[in-house]
């Protein structure tokens, strides 16, 4: 048993913010009923691709059911409406105001099911100031401060290197759902969901929102380092780079102490504590550096980590798929998909004991379980069923 089995979710979100979350249920054990348009989620022309399959779609979609429905079409909407009398919850993220457009606002769905949890998300949410405005994630990192601190000085304002609005709006609202799910066992109560993207950067900004709130002080882009600890950066070593994160006083001396080149600085004024240390950071990292580039980056994480202090490579993508201990915490998902062949994707990190969360069912080809839930879900009848393909409004993949 998983946490949620028994857990039915309509999911008729699209791309990554909020599919991301309802991989997350399905990894607790949640059924997920995927809702798709004849040509299939957005994300399934994404690339990478293999043998014409998106593997985009495939990193961000496992465990789910496909259900291909034309929803501008009356008899597809009347299918929804029969899936959501018994479902827990029902998820989109389209733009603001489409979900009513369909008649699906969350009034309307409530007349069906009076208990339905309805989760959304959207750029800005959907009781904003700014109603239906459009967005990605690129946007909601931009206009929720991320990209003013993200980069060098000199350097444009930079975006994340992975979709992390996207990526933290889904992470929120599976925690949401969790919390609704649990207020629903306990009452018997449904409830509205709305998460905004750029909330949730917001709320990841950190120390930056309270250092601006304390001294009035506006965040600016300084590369790698912590703004208020040193030494804790990016280091050029003789064959790449390495990070070292001293984060206390105590870890400075253990570094000074272990090592023969520094093991004058803990005696030199300007470097006595975190705060002169911050003051003298330029300082301090030209010093540093100027050993790290005289050594390889395994050489020095070797060294440093037996001083005990936290330190460790800059990997590349390749590096973290092959690394031990990826394959040893089990953190990559091996598949063979019936039209991809074989495939391999990154994992869930969630680890419970009790009821393990790390092995799944392959991502869902378009379409591929149309047939099963209207049989087994909504128990309709073959003839049925080829009358609703023969007038296109399911797609069954043979």
């Amino acid at each position: 048993m998983r946490p949620l089995e028994g857990v039915k979710i309509l999911d008729l979100s699209h791309v990554l913010a909020m599919p991301y979350c309802t991989m997350i249920l399905s990894d607790l054990g949640a059924e997920v009923i995927k809702i798709e348009k004849s040509d299939g989620d957005d994300s399934r022309k994404f690339g990478p691709y293999k043998n014409g399959e998106s593997a985009y779609f495939m990193s961000i979609n496992r465990n789910k059911k496909s259900v291909v429905l034309n929803l501008k079409d009356e008899k597809g909407k009347e299918i929804v409406r029969e899936l959501i009398k018994i479902c827990d919850v029902i998820t989109e993220n389209f733009r603001p105001g489409t979900m009513e457009k369909l008649g699906f606002s969350y009034e309307n769905i409530k007349k069906i099911n009076p208990s339905i949890i309805y989760a959304t998300i959207s750029q800005f949410g959907n009781d904003s100031v700014y109603p239906g405005r459009p967005g990605y994630d690129i946007i909601a990192q931009a206009y929720g401060g991320l990209m003013s601190i993200t980069g060098y000085p000199d350097n444009p304002p930079t975006r994340v290197g992975s979709s992390l609005a996207d990526i933290m709006s889904g992470m929120f609202s599976a925690i949401a759902i969790l919390g609704a799910l649990r207020t629903k066992d306990k009452t018997g109560q449904g409830q509205y969901i709305d998460t905004a993207m750029v909330d949730c950067i917001i709320a990841i900004l950190e120390n930056a929102a309270v250092r601006y709130t304390v001294s009035g002080e506006v965040p600016q882009r300084i590369g790698s380092r912590h703004p208020s600890l040193t030494p804790f950066d990016v280091f050029k070593t003789l064959d790449g780079y390495m990070v070292i994160g001293i984060g206390n006083d105590h870890l400075w001396d253990m570094f000074c102490k272990s090592i023969p080149e520094f093991n004058l600085l803990i005696m030199a004024e300007r470097f006595k504590n975190n705060e002169s240390r911050t003051k003298n950071q330029a300082e301090l990292k030209k010093i540093i550096e100027d050993w790290t580039q005289k050594h390889t980056t395994e050489d020095l994480v070797e060294i440093i980590t037996n001083a005990g202090v936290p330190c460790g490579p800059v990997n590349t993508i390749d590096k973290v798929i092959n690394d031990p201990n990826t394959k040893y915490r089990k953190m990559l998902f091996e598949f063979d998909h019936p039209i991809a062949g074989n495939m391999v994707t990154a994992n869930s990190p969630l680890n419970l004991p009790l009821t393990p969360c790390k092995d799944h069912i392959r991502p869902p080809a378009l379409g591929e379980h149309t047939d099963e839930v209207l049989t087994n879900v909504l128990g309709y009848s073959k003839e049925k069923i080829e009358e609703l393909k023969k007038d296109k409004i399911i797609y069954v993949r043979e």
